[in-house]
């Protein structure tokens, strides 16, 4: 079989997109069918934009099963945003101090901003397998291998509110369960599994993502609401970024990203109607997960999985090879076979399959052939 580009990728973001998605992009480009004009160039003032946002919204609710009482957003600023965003709004001017969970890179980034607002509390600092490091360290030079398991977790039933990152992008690492107390509000960064696997939404007070991993490129972050707790937000931020503004002007407050929420339209067109549902995604994306991770483990030590084997993320594969020097080696020959993106992050650095929605599993059987063959070679 002839792998298109989008199959080879195994960035960890931009991720790939599915191939339908991708050609329907192209004739949108020219003109969206029934319009008549380039999605680049319509107005999101426009019935058809409207009618956009109201079908990507129910699309959503739809794949999650959310009740009514959450509201949808496709608001701007990456995660990133949302990390000076949540405690401006639930924890500026409180006594009480917000859980959070430093486990890897990026729940790393979200602390600082929390720390500008009010107190908070970090729960459990991840480190090496059975060994924990310090806060005063900085994400990049701390070798997240695992995560927490529920008897090192000491939850403050006061708590503002718990927050936590699902996937782990830079360590491989991802929680297989819901964490935290039902009567304190939970959030949840998403950003790299969301719409990945069936999601207890109604268990969590706000979810985020941004959707350039599984869901679209760049440039729209969905945000899922409980309306309960919207009712607790603070009433003095600016307002483009309180979230009541956003609800209030239907995710149209200022000049929204037309071009990516067009895009993240089709691929929950996709889920639903091509691949099923998230209960089939979560199948196809361990099938993904369980083809790498095989070939890594029967390697005898030559590929060396970062993560602990129970906290293994299915959108990220980590791995480490006998030295640098093989690494770059390996890098090398897999861009000339035609396999992009799978240096590791530049804090940690090493190999990562990127394994998102839109990647096939024939992509992946090519990348497993590769390694073993390279294996064979050195």
């Amino acid at each position: 079989m002839m792998l298109t580009p989008n199959q080879l990728n195994f960035s960890g973001g931009p991720g790939a997109l599915p191939e339908s998605v991708l050609q329907q992009v192209q004739q949108a480009i020219i003109a969206v069918p029934d319009v008549g004009l380039s999605i680049l160039g319509i107005s999101h003032r426009s019935d058809w934009f409207a009618n956009v946002m109201h079908e990507l919204e129910h699309n959503v609710r739809s794949l999650l099963g959310l009740p009514p009482n959450y509201h949808v957003l496709m608001l701007q600023g990456g995660a990133t945003q949302q990390f000076s965003m949540i405690p401006m709004t639930w924890l500026r001017g409180s006594t009480e101090a917000a859980d959070y969970l430093h486990t890897g890179y990026w729940s790393g980034k979200s602390l600082t901003e929390a720390q500008r607002e009010g107190p908070m509390r970090v729960l459990w600092q991840g480190g090496a397998i059975g060994n924990a490091t310090p806060l005063s360290h900085t994400p990049s030079s701390i070798p997240f291998s695992r995560l927490p398991m529920d008897d090192e977790l000491d939850f403050n039933p006061r708590a503002p509110y718990f927050h936590y990152i699902s996937n782990e992008t830079v360590e491989g690492l991802q929680f297989q369960r819901v964490l935290g107390r039902d009567d304190v509000p939970r959030v949840c960064d998403m950003s790299s599994d969301f719409l990945s696997r069936p999601c207890e939404a109604e268990r969590y007070s706000l979810i985020y993502a941004h959707a350039q991993k599984n869901l679209g490129p760049a440039g729209v972050t969905v945000v899922v609401l409980r309306d309960e707790w919207l009712l607790q937000a603070k009433q003095d931020a600016p307002g483009f970024l309180d979230y009541r503004t956003h609800i209030a002007a239907h995710s149209i407050y200022n000049t929204p990203p037309v071009f990516a929420i067009y895009v993240v339209l089709l691929v929950t067109r996709w889920l639903l109607n091509e691949v099923g549902g998230l209960a089939n995604m979560h199948a196809i994306n361990t099938a993904k997960a369980a083809r790498l991770y095989q070939v890594i483990d029967e390697s005898d030590g030559f590929y060396r999985s970062r993560a602990a084997v129970a906290d293994r993320s299915l959108m990220n594969v980590t791995f480490n090879l006998p030295s640098v020097e093989h690494e770059q080696k390996f890098l090398a020959a897999a861009q000339q076979a035609g396999f992009s993106g799978l240096a590791g992050h530049r804090s940690v650095g090493g190999i990562r399959a990127s394994i998102y929605n839109g990647l096939t599993q024939e992509a992946v059987d090519a990348l497993a052939g590769f390694m073993k063959v390279f294996r064979g070679l050195n």
